[in-house]
Formats: C-alpha cells, sequence, structure tokens
C-alpha cells in the first residue's frame, strides 16, 4: 500500500487532490468515463424514449415501459452483483469483471442510436443492458478503491473521483445538450438525429476515457482459503463465499449500521435528485431553465467535491457527511417555500455543494470497514443499497402528494430520511468496524 509521504513534508497541490499519483488519477478517470452515460443515458434517454420510440402510445404507458425497464435492470444487478463479487475476489479479475460489463454498457449505449420511431421494446431492452453494464462496471470499480490507497488518502481520493466524475458528466452533458438545442450549428438536420448521435457519443467517450483505469490500475491478488481450490468451480466457490460472508455479518455490525443508515439518507438524496425537475414543472419552470439547473448542480459539484475531501481529511468522514445532511435539511425546508425559477437555481446551487462530497464520502467510509480480500463482494452490497435506496422516498413522495394534493409537503417529508439516516449514522462506530475488517483480513491471511 502506497505510502502518502512523511509527516514533514508538505503536501503537493494534487497530493491535496488525492491525485498525486498515477495510479489514483487513472482510477478517477473511471468516474470521469462512465458519468457519460449518468447525464446523457439517464437524463436524456428517457425523453428520446418517450417522444420517439414508444411514439404513439400513451403518455403514462411510455412512462410505465421505461420504468419496467429500469425496475428488471436494477433488479437483475441486485440478484446478480453479491455473486459476481465473491467470483471477483476469489479469482483476482475484478478488472475482467470489470472490463466485461464495460463492454455490455458501451456496446448497448451505442445501439441506442438504433432506436427509431415505434421501437419501444428495442429501446427498453438496450436500456436494461445498458444500465446492467454500467451499474455492474461500477461495482468492480469501487472495489478497487481500498487496494490503491490507505485510510488517510481514502476520502481525498474518493472525492477526487466524484469530482472527475461532475468534469466528464458536465463536459459532455453540455456538447450533447448544445447539439440538440442547435443541431444546425454542427450541421445536424434535426434534434432527433443530434439525440441519437449523443448515444454513440456517449459510448465512444465511455470506452475512451476508461483505457486509463486498465493500463495503470493494477490488478489486487486474490487472497483464498486453504480449502479453496479451482477444482470446486467458480459457481460453487462464489456461492459458498458469500454464503459464508453472511453467516459472518455478525461480525460486521458497524459496516451493516452504516449500510441501513446510508439506505434511509441516500433515499433522500436520491428522491430529491429524482423528483426535481417534476417538482420545477409542477410550479412552472420552462424546460430550458430546468436543463441550466441540472447543469449547474454538475459544476458547482467539481469544487465542492474537493471540498468535502478536505474537510473529511480535518474533522473525519462521518461528521463531513453530518455536514451534508444539514444542508440537505435546509434544502428540503427552502423546497417548500420556492416559488420560481430563482428559488429553484438556488436550490441547484446547494444540491451542487453537497451531493458529490456527501456519496463521495459515503463511499470512502464505507471503504474502510470493508475486508479488503472481500471488496468485490462488499461493494456489491454497497451497489444494492445505493441503487435501491429510491424506492421507499418515491412512496412517501407519492402518498403525501395524494393526501395533500401538492408536491410542497411531500419535499417536507423528506426531513425524515435525513434525520432517521443521521441518527442512525451517529450510531455507527466507524473505529470498530475499522478494526473488524483488519481483522478479518488478518484470519485470511492465516487460514
Amino acid at each position: 500500500m502506497a505510502d502518502s509521504g512523511t509527516a514533514t513534508e508538505r503536501p503537493s497541490f494534487l497530493s491535496r487532490l488525492g491525485l498525486d499519483r498515477p495510479v489514483l488519477r487513472a482510477w478517477a478517470m473511471y468516474d470521469w468515463a462512465n458519468s457519460v452515460f449518468m447525464t446523457i443515458v439517464i437524463l436524456i434517454f428517457p425523453i428520446y424514449f418517450a417522444d420517439v420510440a414508444a411514439k404513439g402510445l400513451p403518455a403514462a404507458e411510455a412512462s410505465r415501459r421505461f420504468a419496467f425497464a429500469t425496475t428488471v435492470s436494477m433488479t437483475l444487478v441486485a440478484l446478480l452483483s453479491p455473486f459476481l463479487g465473491a467470483a471477483a475476489d476469489y479469482a483476482a479479475a475484478k478488472k475482467k469483471f470489470l472490463a466485461g460489463f464495460l463492454t455490455l454498457g458501451v456496446v448497448t449505449t451505442a445501439g441506442m442510436a438504433l432506436v427509431g420511431e415505434g421501437d419501444w421494446a428495442l429501446g427498453a431492452s438496450l436500456f436494461i443492458l445498458a444500465n446492467i453494464g454500467v451499474t455492474s462496471s461500477i461495482v468492480f470499480y469501487e472495489s478497487l478503491l481500498p487496494h490503491i490507497c490507505n485510510e488517510r488518502e481514502v476520502d481525498r481520493v474518493s472525492s477526487a473521483g466524484y469530482a472527475m466524475g461532475y468534469v466528464g458528466g458536465g463536459l459532455s452533458m453540455a456538447v450533447s445538450v448544445l447539439a440538440i438545442v442547435k443541431p444546425g450549428w454542427l450541421g445536424l438536420p434535426d434534434a432527433n438525429v443530434a439525440t441519437r448521435i449523443s448515444f454513440l457519443f456517449a459510448a465512444v467517450w465511455w470506452a475512451v476515457f476508461s483505457i486509463p483505469l486498465f493500463r495503470r490500475v493494477p490488478e489486487p491478488p486474490a487472497l483464498r482459503a486453504a480449502h479453496e481450490h479451482p477444482g470446486q468451480g467458480l459457481l460453487k466457490i462464489s456461492v459458498s463465499r458469500l454464503a459464508q460472508t453472511m453467516r459472518e455479518m455478525k461480525l460486521y455490525k458497524q459496516t451493516l449500521l452504516f449500510l441501513v443508515a446510508f439506505f434511509i439518507y441516500n433515499d433522500g438524496i436520491g428522491t430529491i435528485i429524482r423528483m426535481a425537475s417534476i417538482y420545477g414543472r409542477e410550479i412552472g419552470i420552462d424546460t430550458n431553465k430546468l436543463i441550466i439547473a441540472l447543469m449547474l448542480v454538475q459544476f458547482v459539484g467539481i469544487p465542492c467535491a474537493f471540498l468535502f475531501g478536505s474537510i473529511a481529511d480535518r474533522i473525519g468522514a462521518k461528521r463531513a457527511i453530518f455536514i451534508a445532511l444539514a444542508v440537505y435539511l435546509g434544502i428540503a425546508v427552502l423546497g417548500y417555500y420556492m416559488k420560481n425559477a430563482r428559488d429553484f437555481f438556488l436550490l441547484a446551487f446547494l444540491v451542487g455543494t453537497v451531493q458529490g462530497g456527501s456519496q463521495a464520502l459515503s463511499r470512502s467510509l464505507f471503504t474502510t470497514m470493508v475486508p479488503k480480500h472481500k471488496s468485490s463482494e462488499f461493494f456489491a452490497f454497497f451497489s444494492v443499497f445505493e441503487k435501491f435506496a429510491g424506492i421507499l422516498g418515491p412512496a412517501v413522495f407519492t402518498l403525501v402528494i395524494g393526501a395533500t394534493g401538492s408536491s410542497r409537503g411531500a419535499i417536507l417529508s423528506l426531513i425524515l430520511f435525513f434525520l432517521a439516516g443521521g441518527a442512525l449514522l451517529a450510531m455507527v462506530d466507524v473505529e470498530k468496524g475499522q478494526r473488524a475488517a483488519r481483522e478479518s483480513e488478518a484470519r485470511a491471511l492465516t487460514a
């Protein structure tokens, strides 16, 4: 494990950012690479699906079919990723699994350019596969984090990854939005053609900027128990490993408690992200201003993600997450009183200040409480909790709207998620969780 420098050395600028070594920069570049999917595919493809692929269908039916495709993809990831994580840990194949799912995602994202009018089945199928590809690749990408830096560096490195993601996502989104809004500037006939080309652009961007990770980040060595040998078969071993981890979960009580806390407060964060545009339209903000506000979040998030990494260095990741949750409480209150585009831009700015930091530090705090020889397995669980932290919040949102007839009360109800998640986070003994992870590693070495 690399040393971050002696106490007498003045840290360099790149060191303060968490990017002082080639391996760290290469790892962070994958956030830059895959964020193009989060901006172009997640934000733009649903609009294209409704307007073009599902043309002729009632609007509610188009939304239902796209929601079903999303649910199918996330369910498959939730079911498969823990087993794949265990297999990757055993076979020392994190980068191979990452490459496989990256290829799946890139090919199917490029394939979205073939989706035309009425091709809703093709569009939904490609989205399912692409969503599986990106989500699963991130599991193995994040599982490399504990192997490339130590606990003193991890907050800065994780935050740097999110900041790089904001840069890549923001730039790629700006290019695509410009092409779609002003297709003639690029010699394109109309917005539909520009949108289809944006999917090809996303696929190429994702593939090209993933190259540094494969060149610079080494594959962590396998750590196998004495009773494990290749003759047993990879599937049997992965199932056995996963079952053993579930039996041993009582040894990782603090890690599990953190996952529950993360699930709850991240549900509130995810609901704000998912419902912001719809809420904005409800109070009369036009589409162009909504798009500009979404881009504002991306670019404000760049320096603020780095800032939260620096704050965590001084006060610890757990306390820094509390700061972010306090800001989210303010966002929920301000959202209740929001009346116009100016208020929406203020909220977008505030979301940008804490969104990347809260997620990056959640990732880094979890990293320190994970045994390295089971990192893919544990990050598969993290991915399940992260991706499904979006079920309860929208459900509560829907119920409150039904009871009150307005989204204002629903926005205010999100306070409960930040308070409850923060209360559980306060109960997490980070040092105890870190000791349990290190003791598990020591037992594995002597097994």
